[in-house]
């Protein structure tokens, strides 16, 4: 008997060095190390919040930094900026990533890149039954048509770089890009649509050694977000107080170490893991630990998805409930 439970005791322990020996034959890309110290990183929506501390993270770590927004005159702020904290020079690119010629001319001008950051991004808060569709069609425009003109313009010098270190191409989704949220119907959209783009696009160019990041912050304090908050539905504002809002400092930095990392996935916060884990599906992970976290908190996640569902909806019912009264 007690033979038996000494066996036993050894196959539990032996499960996990098991798993992750499997995870270590199958999982793919294989893992990767993306200097950033002598890189050329370009950032998109670079001139505030999340994409200015991007680049001035990026420039205190070495790199050569430009950015791209379409106000010169913020450009030349955040600028001035960076260079005064880091002594850095930046580059600046006023365009607007709709218009394709022009993002072809920064690209010219810019030389090759070895981090293209794909940060920018709008949100017009509202249902969509009273949402004008000019408003959504702005958001796919700037949010997913605008990310494609971005990489579509960047990504033929960069798989001619001279330089064969692994190079990195990063888009900025959101949490609401892994979840539908109330009022961020065509936003969600446009988010949900990054993460087929990475993933198909991660196939084509692993070959040239460039590896794709999905960076998914939750609300993050910018500029940005003050002026949404002034029209956000506030059913909208209820179930995205579910995470916990972050600092684009903080966003920054995760964004940085997993581009260091070549991580497909990353998430920014713990409610991020949390639906990363429930949401990995198909996706690309580098990393045989978290492979193996998601094998076996995959129940759990789901679990706990539900729970978070529950508890949104529950607010929609409450809300419409006080409404009727």
């Amino acid at each position: 008997m007690a033979a038996l439970s000494l066996l036993s005791l050894l196959l539990i322990l032996l499960l996990p060095l098991c798993l992750l020996f499997l995870l270590s034959l199958i999982v793919r890309p294989r893992p990767v190390k993306i200097p950033i110290n002598d890189r050329h990183v370009f950032v998109t929506g670079g001139s505030s919040g999340i994409g200015l501390a991007i680049a001035h993270r990026a420039a205190s770590e070495g790199a050569r930094v430009s950015i791209l927004a379409r106000s010169q005159a913020k450009l030349d702020e955040a600028k001035q900026a960076i260079q005064l904290a880091t002594g850095v020079d930046v580059a600046t690119f006023s365009a607007d990533v709709r218009d394709f010629d022009a993002l072809r001319r920064a690209t010219e001008e810019a030389g090759p890149v070895d981090v293209l950051v794909v940060n920018h991004g709008v949100y017009l808060p509202g249902e969509l039954a009273t949402q004008e569709l000019d408003e959504v069609r702005f958001m796919i425009d700037v949010n997913l048509i605008g990310s494609f003109n971005m990489i579509k313009a960047f990504l033929p010098a960069m798989k001619a770089r001279t330089d064969r270190r692994p190079a990195s191409v990063v888009l900025m989704s959101s949490q609401a890009g892994q979840v539908g949220i109330y009022g961020y119907t065509a936003y969600c959209a446009s988010k949900f649509g990054l993460r087929g783009l990475a993933e198909a696009l991660q196939q084509e160019i692993i070959a040239d050694d460039i590896h794709v990041s999905l960076v998914l912050p939750p609300d993050t304090d910018t500029p940005g977000l003050a002026e949404e908050n002034k029209r956000r539905p506030p059913l909208s504002s209820i179930i995205a107080a579910t995470s916990t809002a972050m600092k684009a400092d903080q966003v920054a930095e995760k964004t940085l170490n997993g581009i260091k990392s070549g991580s497909f996935i990353v998430p920014c916060n713990s409610v991020g893991y949390l639906i990363a884990f429930a949401t990995a599906g198909l996706s690309p992970q580098r990393s045989y630990i978290m492979a193996s976290v998601e094998v076996v908190c995959a129940g759990i996640s789901r679990l706990a998805g539900l729970f978070i569902l529950w508890s949104w909806y529950s607010s929609i019912e409450k809300w419409y409930a006080q409404r009727k009264k």
